[in-house]
């Protein structure tokens, strides 16, 4: 009850003598009163025409305000009273089995956004939607999400926004029923950015590196941060004081134990922002980002 209003249908295509002709269809999340609506890049991306459907049935053309290919994420704004914006959670917290509710317009089906119920399958997940597109810290789930929900809410059992449903997982035997959603943090940074500038920058550390390991008592290895293979003179970790050898292993006081989680984490942040990066030998620096 709470999160089907928020929800809308996003159809795109191109208006011929007068009438539109959608050519393909998503779903989008409301964030606002001022109508700005999330969804992904790859529903909008290249269309030149889009209108949303409201879960009561109200049509609106819609204005494409930007997208961000990097993080497949894209905000639309149609002028339309009464609108229900969803309220955002969080995935700090979230663990493996919480509850996880999809809502969506799968299949494009008339009648409104559909809702699909499963668990937290897995969290900070690498995604690979393109021979060079990686989605990084993404939260796996098996509510079932279909060709349409794309742009939809993955929502708690609070009904508070935790992720955008953005890929599903395809084998050679097709689609394998579990799903990917792009983490509410992200989410809220991206869209911000795109709604007060039209685009988004994204944070350079400036540096190369690979997980870290060290051996376990038991003779195993376990990752422990991120060892700086190459820092770029001139960069935010130069200036900072990051060298070569260092291993990072917390960027604001999380624990970052793989290259995964360190991308994952500058992902939440933009260019011009400040960090506190920790090191494996205590010591704590702060980098003012970059902008990729």
């Amino acid at each position: 009850a709470a999160v089907i209003p928020s929800i809308v249908t996003v159809e795109v295509g191109s208006v011929s003598n007068g009438t539109f002709v959608p050519t393909g269809s998503g779903s989008g999340v409301i964030l606002d009163m001022s109508g700005n609506i999330a969804t992904n890049d790859h529903v909008v991306g290249g269309e030149t025409d889009a209108r949303v459907i409201l879960s009561d049935g109200r049509i609106y053309e819609a204005d494409l305000i930007g997208t961000d290919p990097l993080t497949d994420l894209a905000v639309l704004n149609i002028s339309a009273n009464d609108l229900s914006p969803i309220a955002l959670g969080s995935t700090d917290d979230l663990t493996i089995g919480t509850p996880a509710i999809a809502v969506g317009s799968p299949l494009g089906l008339e009648g409104g956004p559909s809702l699909s119920v499963g668990v937290v399958s897995a969290l900070g997940r690498e995604v690979q939607t393109g021979p060079e597109t990686i989605l990084y810290g993404m939260i796996q789930t098996d509510a079932p999400i279909t060709s349409g929900s794309s742009g939809g809410s993955l929502v708690d059992a609070d009904g508070a926004l935790i992720g955008i449903t953005t890929a599903v997982g395809v084998s050679n035997i097709g689609v394998e029923g579990i799903g990917f959603a792009t983490p509410v943090e992200i989410v809220e940074r991206v869209t911000n950015e795109i709604i007060a500038t039209g685009s988004v920058s994204h944070a350079l550390l400036g540096i190369a590196g690979d997980t870290a390991y060290d051996s376990t008592e038991d003779g195993g290895s376990a990752p422990v941060g991120v060892d700086v293979r190459e820092v770029t003179p001139g960069s935010a970790a130069d200036v900072a004081g990051i060298a070569v050898g260092d291993v990072i292993t917390a960027v604001d006081g999380i624990d970052v134990l793989t290259m995964d989680e360190l991308i994952t984490a500058l992902r939440r942040v933009g260019g011009g922002d400040s960090i506190s990066v920790s090191l494996n030998d205590g010591q704590v620096v702060t980098a003012t980002l970059a902008s990729r």
